[in-house]
């Protein structure tokens, strides 16, 4: 199968994610083009991991140099065996492996322009200067994109060169702008009222937009695209609607995106006149400073032969000479700019230049794959045109470097290109360590193999541990890089492990298949922390990042994290006591699972996401838990009867619908889905109206049917409609699946069938509730013949074999799932006029699934990985260590220093403390008591106690009575938490900690946490002694 037809045919299920970032256009682009990569060192390997991941059609892969030791610092298809063998050579069966969709070839020869006339992109990475200008030529002539990426030791460079014309069909990540029609006038020109919830919205004077779902105003609906102007009130000017018909209601209006034209000038220009992306003016100067560098160096490795050598200051003193006899760049306009050499960074360049770093080739590596990706597809803005990017902070801010040139000379190892930049003494220091990573998702496995390749916790006795208690599945193998088809199904934890032992046979890594959460504190407890050096936090939600990051607080453990969504990702580090401590965002707290109300859901959506959540709980209620109910009920008559009565006599109501008795066949199937569909999005609508009339009024003069609250009209089934006809379709296949029937797929037949049914007569219908307090009330209202009328139900199907409960599953696009739920919330969203989603949006949003792409977690996790030399390399101040944001559509890179903890204090108190501060107790022996630890906490502290917790168990108010204070107070702390809380102390738990509020207190204050040690372990402190201490930064 050659890549044309190849493009053709797509796994979506394998790209699921991916296709969230990009569409279908675009990555059936990425599986048509061919891609030559020149350079196999280990950014070259970061971009053809990437590409074979994200599923281009063909790579052919370019390096016949023999692979040498500093290789294996970052190239991870490369070992100790593949030393001498060409780097192309032998990579090329394990990049095959990532994707056997993707066509992985060599080429052995020079790079000539026959060979280039074959590709769409050409990348050339760790190239010569002359090689460089060679190529980019020849690609310029024959209209080829052409890419160069470089890393030398903390820098590195990106240059994109598209043509002088290249279009870019969707700038921008966003999906487009759309919002619901609450009214449009006729007139010259039209004006469009948006519905209240959208009046948040982004449109901009002079954005292109179309129409959709209008009832009356129907000359709108599928209108080429049509220019707005935003009114100060929000409204849409939106042109002539004057002889259109009378609008009604309903509708949407979208924003149509506009393609955007490309000029890049080609590589002979661009080096004397550079474009670069950077964040600010600052920036901008230093990158025209790495710019020099660059250009140095390749200056002193034509004239010498050979790269600068690892920190020889001679060396460096004539790249810096080079760099001020370079010719001054120019500006956009081609006048000089203001030349400002910074020597002081071209020779710190310079000297660290022989190195190579796995996250620095990683974070560049994934950059230049997304830029080939929007050079195949035409999907976001191109780099404008170089890239700079550096991690000198790496470095002591001191000048003290860390490497001399017998620290970092040549070992003969797998670690010689880092050892070039940070010595042999560094790499000790790394092997020493014991890491815990928390997920072994995208991220982790990107993090995993950083680990490997720079070493960490290699030494006897050390290692990592991986926590992650998921299973591999199929949509995992696009991002996730250590898995392969053969391990779905497995524990990510345990072939993530194996997978990296592979990579790194000195790296012990222990997998754990149990969540990091309060369940599993006996696990994770404080012996196992006492054994952490630091924490890797790899995870997809606020609520498990704010529980890991609690702990290493707690531990006083630094914490290295990371996220992405889409092309947007971000690493953060957190060190006790020199930056913040990690914080969520509040909205980011809120259970995952929060509900709308169900009054809401029931009666008054006015959102997709409404319209989803309530096809997804029809989903749960009539094919999972009316079978689990129904079963139940087989197995004990009559317990059932009495709890949650009104619900199970609803749902079963439900579940029977038309039918008498149980169905024997798929017309019985069809005849229930056909019922169905008349009672909910017809009667039920009805019955609605009946209470709420579109002109009622409340008392206050407003109508009810304003505001969010949209009023709905009932549908008529129409068997010619595709989404009615879907509707019927997947609910009587899954009806047919939970009473274990054949089911079809056969819609021609279906559409008969339907001719041939009578529409069902009105059912009875559940009562409706305004509000949720009223419909609470209702629900304990169940007498006699209720529960009467509920065994009768339930004897429909007693007798019978037991039902199948359906578990929903949004990956399985053969089970109906996803179908029957997007129907559900489309025909839904017809009956109150919200502009319903299509499949792919419902999917996403029913499923919670989180956009992403391979470029974006590699991305983050190198700038993890430059984190983590900071926090092994020693003690270092809040100026070395940065926070890092990246968005790759958008081309936009961030990095920035983190906040110090703040101070707290107290007037009438002589100490300050912040969020890593702790106030420590020895137990002592004999133990003391409640009121002894109150004393103390005063006498030393100034602290006069109003409430003691631990957890949520409260062990002293001073607003008890002085019985039950005298009680509490004369007990022995730990004898005191048992009767509590009922439990005792965990056997190896070294503290209890117990939550202070003091008087004097402030809203805002924290005070720190009270340690209360079980053992004490401070030699200074005589048997029986108490005396308290607090750990501080100062």
């Amino acid at each position: 199968m050659d890549v044309l037809e190849t493009a053709k045919w797509l796994d979506k299920e394998l790209y699921s994610r991916q296709l969230y970032v990009l569409d279908l256009p675009a990555m059936q682009r990425i599986r048509g083009a061919k891609v030559l990569l020149s350079g196999l060192q280990g950014l070259g390997a970061e971009v053809a991991k990437n590409l074979v991941l994200m599923g281009v059609g063909s790579l052919t892969l370019h390096d016949p140099q023999p692979t040498c030791w500093s290789d294996l610092a970052a190239q991870f298809f490369l070992s100790e065996k593949d030393l001498a063998r060409s780097r192309a050579e032998a990579s090329q069966e394990f990049v095959a492996q990532l994707n056997g969709a993707v066509q992985v070839c060599v080429h052995t020869g020079d790079i000539t322009k026959e060979l280039l006339l074959d590709f769409q992109v050409v990348v050339l990475t760790a190239s010569k200067l002359e090689e460089q200008l060679k190529v980019g030529a020849v690609c310029r002539e024959l209209g080829i994109c052409f890419l160069v990426a470089d890393t030398r030791g903390l820098v590195g460079q990106l240059f994109c060169d598209f043509g002088e014309d290249f279009t870019v069909r969707d700038p921008t990540e966003a999906e487009p702008l759309t919002a619901a029609i609450q009214h449009i006038s006729q007139g010259s020109p039209g004006i469009l009222t948006l519905r209240k919830e959208a009046d948040g919205h982004h449109f901009r004077d002079g954005d292109l937009v179309t129409f959709s779902g209008i009832e009356g105003m129907v000359e709108l609906n599928g209108c080429d695209p049509r220019a707005i102007r935003v009114q100060e009130d929000g409204t849409l000017e939106i042109g002539d609607t004057a002889t259109f018909s009378r609008y009604l209601r309903g509708g949407a209006v979208t924003e149509v995106k506009r393609p955007v034209t490309v000029s890049h000038k080609p590589l002979d220009v661009a080096l004397l006149q550079p474009r670069v992306v950077a964040p600010s003016p600052e920036a901008v100067l230093r990158a025209h400073c790495l710019h020099q560098a660059f250009r140095a160096l390749h200056q002193f490795q034509h004239l010498h032969g050979r790269p600068p050598q690892r920190w020889d200051p001679d060396d460096a003193e004539m790249v810096v000479d080079l760099a001020r006899s370079l010719k001054p760049l120019k500006g956009a306009e081609g006048e000089p700019l203001e030349k400002q050499l910074d020597e002081a960074l071209v020779r710190t360049v310079a000297l660290s230049s022989a190195g190579v770093l796995s996250p620095m080739a990683a974070m560049l590596g994934a950059v230049a794959a997304q830029e080939v990706l929007k050079a195949i597809s035409g999907k976001f803005m191109p780099l404008d045109q170089w890239l700079y990017f550096d991690a000198l902070d790496c470095l002591p801010e001191d000048g003290k470097f860390l490497s001399t040139p017998e620290d970092c000379a040549q070992k003969c190892c797998r670690y010689d290109g880092q050892i070039a930049v940070f010595g042999a003494g560094f790499q000790r220091k790394l092997s020493r360590q014991h890491y815990l990573l928390v997920g072994a998702g995208a991220i982790g496995c990107e993090l995993l193999k950083g680990f490997a390749l720079v070493g960490l916790g290699t030494a006897a006795g050390r290692g990592v541990t991986v926590a992650d208690m998921d299973h591999i599945e199929r949509s995992n193998l696009s991002r996730q890089f250590l898995f392969r088809t053969q391990d779905i199904g497995r524990p990510k934890a345990e072939v993530a492990a194996e997978a990296t032992h592979r990579l790194n046979s000195d790296l012990k890594v222990t997998p754990l298949t149990y969540p990091l959460d309060p369940t599993t504190e006996h696990i994770y407890d404080d012996d196992f922390f006492s054994r952490v050096d630091g924490v890797a936090a790899a995870l997809d939600s606020f609520q498990a990042r704010h529980y890991v990051a609690a702990r290493c607080t707690h531990y006083l453990k630094p914490l290295l994290e990371a996220g992405t969504q889409g092309t947007s990702g971000h690493a953060s580090v957190f060190v006790p006591h020199v930056t913040e401590a990690y914080t969520a965002p509040a909205s980011g707290l809120a259970p995952e699972d929060a509900a709308y109300p169900v009054c809401t859901l029931r009666h008054f959506p006015s959102t997709v996401e409404h319209t989803l959540q309530w096809a997804r709980d029809e989903f749960d209620g009539l094919f999972r838990l009316s079978a689990e109910t129904i079963n139940r009920h087989q197995q004990v008559l009559t317990s059932l009867a009495e709890a949650d009565g009104p619900q199970v006599l609803t749902l079963l109501q439900e579940v029977l619908g038309v039918l008498r008795e149980r169905p024997r066949t798929w017309q019985d199937c069809v005849a229930w889905a056909l019922g169905h569909w008349q009672r909910r999005f017809h009667y039920d609508i009805k019955q609605l109206l009946s209470r709420f009339p579109p002109d009622k009024v409340l008392e206050d003069g407003t109508l009810f049917w304003s505001g969010p609250k949209q009023c709905p009209q009932p549908l008529e089934f129409d068997a010619s409609q595709d989404t009615h006809l879907l509707y019927v379709l997947t609910a009587a296949n899954l009806y047919a699946r939970m009473h274990r029937l054949p089911g079809s797929r056969d819609q021609t037949a279906l559409r008969e069938l339907v001719k041939l049914l009578p529409l069902p007569r009105p059912q009875p219908l559940a009562p409706i509730f305004p509000n949720d307090l009223e419909l609470a009330g209702a629900s304990a209202e169940f007498g006699p013949e209720q529960l009467k009328k509920l065994h009768q139900m339930l004897e429909v199907w007693s007798g019978s074999p037991p039902l199948e409960p359906l578990k929903f599953e949004k990956d399985n696009d053969s089970s109906f799932h996803m179908d029957f739920v997007a129907a559900a919330a489309s025909l839904r969203a017809q009956n109150y006029g919200i502009p319903p989603a299509n499949r792919n949006q419902s999917k996403r949003i029913v499923g919670q699934i989180i956009p992403a792409i391979v470029t974006t977690t590699a991305a983050v996790a190198g700038l993890v990985g430059l984190e983590l030399y900071k926090v092994v390399g020693g003690p270092r101040p809040l100026g070395a260590f940065r926070h890092s944001y990246l968005h790759l559509a958008e081309n936009r890179f961030n990095r920035w220093v983190p906040r110090a903890p703040a101070n707290q204090k107290l007037d009438h108190l002589t100490w300050t403390w912040t969020c890593w501060d702790r106030l420590k107790v020895p137990a002592g022996q004999p133990e003391m008591t409640l009121e002894l630890l109150l004393a103390h906490l005063q006498e030393q502290f100034g602290l006069r106690v109003k409430m003691l917790l631990h957890g949520k168990a409260r062990l002293y108010s001073a607003r008890w009575s002085p019985e039950k204070q005298a009680q509490h107070l004369a007990l022995r702390v730990t004898k005191l938490v048992q009767q509590v809380t009922g439990r005792k102390p965990k056997p190896g738990q070294r503290a209890l900690v117990l939550e202070l509020s003091c008087e004097g207190e402030e809203d805002d204050t924290t005070f720190p946490p009270l340690h209360y040690e079980l053992c004490d372990k401070t030699a200074a402190l005589s048997p029986g002694s108490t005396e308290p201490c607090i750990l501080s930064p100062q």
